[in-house]
């Protein structure tokens, strides 16, 4: 009898168990970029989507409206919220099935993402004054989600661990400072709540951040993608045999680390960025680049097809894209010369002539020769805030860079023409422009003295008889000092189209 008790004790707990585990697994869920403190995208449609167990009804509420789905096989719902006025008012979405979720102090306002390498990465913390922009950091209305590092060739659907948090002197420290910086002068001028959601990842380099497939279909990336082909063999082979000398084991540990790290194709775009794709936003400001310099005649096809692809998969038509020149790096050169970064500078400008609705902060004039990660990030914030504005709020505030239109040439003279000057050039510092080199057939770039004249600059060196070429800032780290009337500077250029130092890498 006793043993008979036991069993059935024993039976009765193992089907509790299974039950329990069966109602878990039923229980509606939704990725963590749905939770407390959320912004929701204003004047437009926004998607909520989760799982729940197949033909289950969900209801999804806010305010006066509901929404409902049914999971189909795999469990997967999507519901789509009516579009809400801005509303400052915290409010509760709430997701209802076999069991509900109530998220609380939802706001109604602007979305956007913050997304590239370390310099969009880069805390409050470590830029300019942390202690006086801490203490300053009042804006209840403006939030963040700051997302994990994981390199996945499957996707990832939801980081648990990551919420949505409330700008505070508490919270803001780690922060993406640029984020930050953005978000704060969007609110100040629009009044409005803003939520950033921030993935960016130090180091990354940008084909991670796209779909493998989208990479694989596109001609000019196939090199990229079979080089990652032969190394994911070599650690598959590598991983199946049992004997490994020292070297191979050392190998062995490496290719590892690639294999979920944020330079193989795909790897954020599933690890990270699948969670939230598709959440409502208006736009995204991007700061990477440093870790395709060595492939910059590349990025002038890979930057592009990462932000189509974005469009494409977000399903929000061409949506506002702006993103961050490199800025100045390394050391000065004292003669002019070629530049893997001024290449990529180059690249980043040409986005701006594939894409719609996409725009380009120059900041060559606040980066650090000694360090990657210089710490003005208010200006850097500023600048990207300043296309917000102008683009999609209608403020009138300038946002372009003076860039390179035209040139004719005089004799031993160039003459350049620029868009974008706003009143006439301003050089810093000195009255004459610096930055300039020009030079003949030969191809050897000298110094080149300036004269300004409104939005023209004449260009000359008594070296160069026969001039065909003039370059602006082409370097690491160039001596520079042009600016607008409105003070934004100018976009390193050149006129010339011979091939680089990067043209032949993949």
């Amino acid at each position: 009898m006793v043993r008979g008790w036991k069993r059935w004790l024993l039976q009765s707990a193992a089907v509790l168990v299974a039950a329990s585990a069966q109602m878990s697994f039923a229980d509606v869920k939704v990725p963590n970029v749905f939770t407390d403190h959320m912004v929701l995208q204003q004047g437009q449609k926004n998607r909520v989507w989760g799982v729940a167990d197949a033909g289950e009804a969900v209801k999804v509420t806010i305010g006066s409206q509901s929404q409902s789905a049914t999971p189909g096989e795999g469990g997967k719902w999507t519901v789509t919220l009516d579009p809400m006025p801005v509303n400052a008012t915290p409010q509760t979405l709430t997701i209802a099935g076999k069991n509900t979720i109530k998220i609380e102090d939802v706001l109604v306002g602007e979305v956007w993402i913050c997304s590239g390498q370390s310099n969009m990465q880069w805390s409050v913390n470590a830029s300019v004054d942390p202690d006086l922009e801490k203490l300053a950091a009042k804006f209840p209305k403006i939030r963040m989600i700051n997302f994990p590092q994981i390199g996945k060739q499957e996707p990832v659907w939801s980081h648990d661990d990551r919420k949505w948090q409330v700008c505070s002197p508490d919270t803001i420290g780690n922060w993406s400072a640029v984020g930050y910086f953005f978000a704060r002068q969007l609110h100040l001028t629009l009044d409005v709540p803003v939520g950033m959601i921030n993935n960016a990842w130090g180091g990354s380099a940008a084909e991670a951040w796209v779909n493998r497939d989208v990479l694989a279909k596109t001609e000019e990336m196939k090199p990229l993608v079979e080089r990652w082909e032969q190394q994911e063999k070599v650690f598959a082979d590598l991983s199946k045999n049992k004997e490994l000398n020292d070297d191979q084991k050392k190998q062995l540990g490496g290719l590892q680390g690639q294999m979920g790290g944020n330079s193989r194709p795909g790897n954020i775009y599933n690890g990270v960025l699948k969670s939230h794709l598709g959440y409502g936003i208006r736009g995204a400001i991007w700061y990477q680049g440093e870790s395709n310099a060595g492939r910059a005649y590349q990025y002038r096809n890979l930057f592009p097809l990462m932000i189509q692809n974005w469009r494409d998969e977000w399903a929000q038509g061409d949506f506002p894209f702006y993103y961050v020149q490199l800025a100045d790096f390394l050391a000065e050169k004292p003669e002019p010369g070629d530049s893997s970064w001024a290449e990529l500078r180059e690249a980043q400008t040409m986005t701006m002539d594939k894409l719609p609705n996409v725009g380009e902060a120059v900041i060559i004039d606040i980066g650090e020769g000694k360090d990657i990660h210089p710490k003005n990030k208010e200006d850097v914030g500023k600048r990207l805030a300043r296309w917000a504005l102008a683009r999609d709020y209608g403020v009138q505030v300038p946002c372009k860079s003076p860039r390179y239109k035209s040139m004719v040439k005089n004799g031993n003279k160039i003459t350049l023409t620029f868009d974008n000057v706003d009143g006439g050039f301003r050089p810093f510092d000195v009255n004459e422009p610096r930055g300039f080199a020009i030079a003949g057939e030969d191809k050897k770039f000298v110094w080149a003295q300036g004269k300004i004249a409104g939005n023209t600059v004449e260009v000359w060196s008594d070296a160069v008889a026969d001039p065909v070429a003039v370059r602006y800032a082409w370097a690491d780290n160039p001596v520079c000092n042009m600016y607008s009337g409105a003070g934004l500077p100018m976009t390193p250029f050149r006129t010339d189209d011979w091939p680089g130092v990067t043209i032949n890498n993949k």
